[in-house]
């Protein structure tokens, strides 16, 4: 009963991004094809709503729903993995049409052939879980 809170922001998440646009594949064709500023924008605006939200949590020192202080963590120097790291992801994006966000959304709307996508994401984020340790941080 307590995780119900965290479904109905996933449905409401879910919602705004099939109302945006921003599951579909013909916006992600146009976006890698230079072609339409639409996700870009998108993109955009969780960048600049992310750094202000941070922001808005270091300075303030807000803490969370059970007292404790939010700590956000500097990232670590490393410029060649998130480069890396960016490359595959953009490849998978590209690939298949859809990032982690809308492959749930798309499975939930319906489209069963995501399911396959979907799996292999979660055997993407396993192995990587698997291999961490012998890669390059």
């Amino acid at each position: 009963m307590n995780h119900i809170k965290y479904l109905l922001v996933g449905f409401f998440f879910g919602i705004v991004l099939t109302k945006a646009e921003a599951v579909s594949w013909y916006r992600i064709y146009e976006m890698f094809q230079f072609q339409s500023f639409h996700m870009y924008g998108i993109i955009m605006t969780a960048i600049v709503t992310g750094v202000i939200g941070i922001q808005i949590i270091k300075r303030n020192k807000l803490k969370d729903i059970d007292g404790n202080l939010l700590i956000v963590q500097d990232k670590e120097k490393g410029n060649v993995r998130y480069w890396l790291g960016g490359i595959i992801f953009g490849l998978g994006w590209a690939m298949v049409g859809a990032c982690p966000g809308p492959i749930f959304i798309l499975f939930g709307a319906g489209f069963m052939s995501v399911g396959l996508i979907l799996v292999g994401a979660v055997l993407g984020t396993f192995l990587y879980g698997v291999f961490k340790d012998k890669l390059p941080h």
